[in-house]
């Protein structure tokens, strides 16, 4: 989901973090080795919540990420049965039929992940940042994440902008060259309950294009006039 379309300019925080190594496994394809190219606004979301101390972050952002590389591992699943039929020793199950069992798990390298944050939530965030309460991860507890840079930004409502490696809501754009995920936008903090949504994201960066309730950063150094979509939880 996207927020309405601004009609005046939104002052924000820019985060900029660096991964070496995250894995963002589709929980729509159970029992499959089978990953998302960039991180969930869950995840995101999950990542914010870990700075502040929160039970969770609801929050409205803006998310672009890309990878140096990516490849697969190979690692070893303890999964415990919900009947305790097999229970853990020591953190490890028998490998029986459903038991242990070692399974690929595709993986990616050199992660950079953006995040636009709207105020007034993003100068608190930015305050948590500065100290986090917990580790800052990117889903598993080995992806450890670096923030590179916090810094406040104004963006501006666009009709064009460079797409580049942003993530999009359904309706955002047209680029033919996008795929199209659907990904959690938030999860319960009781985990029950998932909300869904659908987005759209570019593997190859995409210049200057036609955007749909969209804003701008027209200060990130490394492409100008950057798309950014607020994303609702």
């Amino acid at each position: 989901m996207t927020q309405p379309p601004p009609a005046a300019p939104v002052h924000a925080w820019r985060m900029e973090f660096y991964a070496p190594v995250a894995s963002f496994r589709d929980p729509l394809f159970p029992r499959v080795a089978r990953a998302l190219p960039v991180a969930p606004p869950s995840t995101v979301r999950g990542l914010l919540a870990a700075a502040t101390g929160a039970a969770a972050e609801p929050v409205s952002l803006g998310i672009a990420a890309h990878a140096d590389g990516a490849g697969v591992d190979t690692e070893t699943y303890h999964p415990i049965a919900a009947d305790g039929a097999n229970p853990a020793v020591a953190g490890r199950v028998r490998a029986i039929k459903g038991g242990m069992t070692i399974r690929d798990r595709p993986f990616l390298a050199g992660v950079h992940l953006t995040v636009w944050l709207p105020e007034p939530d993003g100068s608190r965030l930015h305050q948590a940042l500065r100290r986090p309460r917990w580790p800052l991860r990117l889903g598993r507890s080995q992806d450890l994440v670096h923030v590179r840079a916090m810094t406040p930004v104004v963006l501006e409502p666009a009709d064009t902008a460079a797409i580049g490696h942003a993530l999009a809501p359904q309706d955002g754009h047209q680029a033919g060259t996008a795929h199209l995920y659907r990904m959690a936008s938030s999860i319960s903090t009781d985990r029950l309950t998932t909300r869904w949504a659908d987005y759209l994201w570019c593997d190859e960066p995409i210049g200057p294009h036609p955007v749909h309730g969209a804003l701008r950063d027209t200060t990130w150094s490394r492409q100008e006039e950057q798309a950014v979509w607020l994303l609702a939880p």
